[in-house]
């Protein structure tokens, strides 16, 4: 067994939005900003980032907290974004009249967004005086 399999899996839970209105490239630009982070700080950055597509990323990320929050009964602190990934969705077409009876044809894209949160528990405090006390430890010996 590796490593990977032979830990414990860690509690997840996922929220989706289908069919949002914006093109697949922009939202992939907003979801790389808040993977790896954890679940308080992603939505800080994406409630002050310029994007459009900001919004409805925090509003995904938003209803998966809640859904582990209620649905698993995990601590929002202890979140953390461990998967946001964007499908594109199906493309509605439209046709913009241009000179001489021509006619240019309008994709527009939609997206389907995908935030998973992870449990992981808090790291413990690590004590200052016990880190001390090896280095001084060290010291001696090498002298």
């Amino acid at each position: 067994m590796s490593d990977a399999t032979a830990q414990e899996e860690l509690p997840r839970a996922f929220a989706r939005a289908r069919y949002v209105r914006a093109t697949p490239m922009k939202v992939r630009r907003v979801v790389e900003l808040i993977k790896g982070r954890s679940a308080e700080e992603a939505l800080a950055v994406l409630r002050y980032a310029p994007q459009a597509a900001s919004e409805p990323v925090a509003k995904v990320l938003a209803s998966a907290v809640a859904n582990a929050e209620n649905n698993l009964e995990l601590d929002p602190e202890t979140l953390w974004v461990s998967q946001a990934y964007v499908d594109e969705g199906p493309t509605l077409k439209r046709f913009r009249p241009r000179a001489q009876g021509r006619a240019y044809r309008i994709r527009k894209r939609t997206s389907h967004i995908t935030v998973e949160v992870e449990s992981r528990p808090k790291p413990e405090p690590v004590k200052k005086a016990a880190a001390k006390s090896r280095k001084s430890s060290a010291k001696r010996s090498a002298s």
